[in-house]
């Protein structure tokens, strides 16, 4: 699945070829992509709309159009293409959007796991996905007093707690394994035994950990790539996650696999306590 700095790379590569132009009309190929509203109030609601701009929130896209704001969470393998409209649609394009300049903007995904919702600009924060959300990595009251508030009822693993999006956003499942080496917290440890100073290295840790990230394209594993079809390159970076039968690059012990919350974890026994 993207995370913060996979959909920050795409928010990046949609912004040079989007902004100022307006989506004509849409048509919807398949029909759970929409969460909200219904697919005939989104067809008709986002005709004519300019994309004015494009941000990210967590792991969320966000198309700010004249009226409202069409967010787009990629999940698994959710992708964007620019395609002359002569081209025949794929298997797995599932929404298109024609834009004035007779291109077409193609969301793909295989796996259908995909989600938009396209939602007025005064209730962004009441209705959708976003208003549950936590800090951004950057967000100054991003503290350790606001993470020991939040962990200290926490009784499950400070990995499966890393991956809610409710605390912080964005991190995922390569890079809270990457930041808890480096905080040397072993992600089994429950969050509510997390320390003060840990805290602050959480903090310290996510924001150079996915500043890097982002710096370098994101991380591809599996099918990520960007709407140009360029790959990440921060998987060249990882320390820890995906290192099987890898030897700690701290200690020279074994590196360890587990799961934690139903995802594969990656973690040094000796060096995270």
């Amino acid at each position: 699945m993207p995370e913060l700095p996979e959909v920050e790379t795409v928010k990046e590569s949609l912004k040079l070829r989007l902004v100022g132009k307006k989506i004509v009309k849409a048509k919807i190929l398949y029909d759970n992509i929409i969460a909200y509203p219904s697919k005939e109030d989104f067809v008709l609601k986002i005709a004519n709309q300019t994309i004015n701009d494009i941000k990210r929130r967590g792991k969320f896209l966000m198309f700010v159009l004249d009226d409202f704001y069409l967010l787009s969470h990629l999940r698994m393998e959710g992708k964007y293409f620019f395609k002359d409209k002569s081209i025949p649609y794929e298997k797995h394009e599932h929404v298109i959007f024609e834009l004035d300049d007779n291109t077409e903007l193609r969301y793909r995904d295989t796996r259908k796991f995909g989600k938009m919702y396209l939602i007025d600009k005064e209730n962004i924060d009441k209705v959708g996905p976003l208003k549950d959300l936590g800090l951004e990595p950057w967000d100054e009251n991003l503290t350790s007093d606001y993470l020991m508030e939040k962990y200290k009822k926490r009784g499950t693993p400070i990995k499966s707690v890393l991956l809610e999006q409710d605390i912080i956003v964005g991190i995922g499942n390569i890079y809270a394994d990457e930041i808890l080496f480096l905080c040397g917290i072993n992600p089994l440890r429950k969050a509510s035994l997390i320390s003060s100073n840990e805290c602050d290295l959480i903090i310290k840790y996510t924001r150079e950990v996915l500043e890097k990230a982002i710096k370098m394209g994101g991380t591809t594993i599996r099918t990520y790539s960007s709407v140009d079809g360029v790959h990440g390159l921060f998987q060249n970076e990882l320390l820890i996650h995906g290192k099987d039968n890898g030897k700690c690059p701290k200690c020279g012990s074994d590196i360890s696999k587990i799961r934690v919350g139903g995802r594969g974890t990656y973690f040094c026994e000796k060096c995270q306590k």
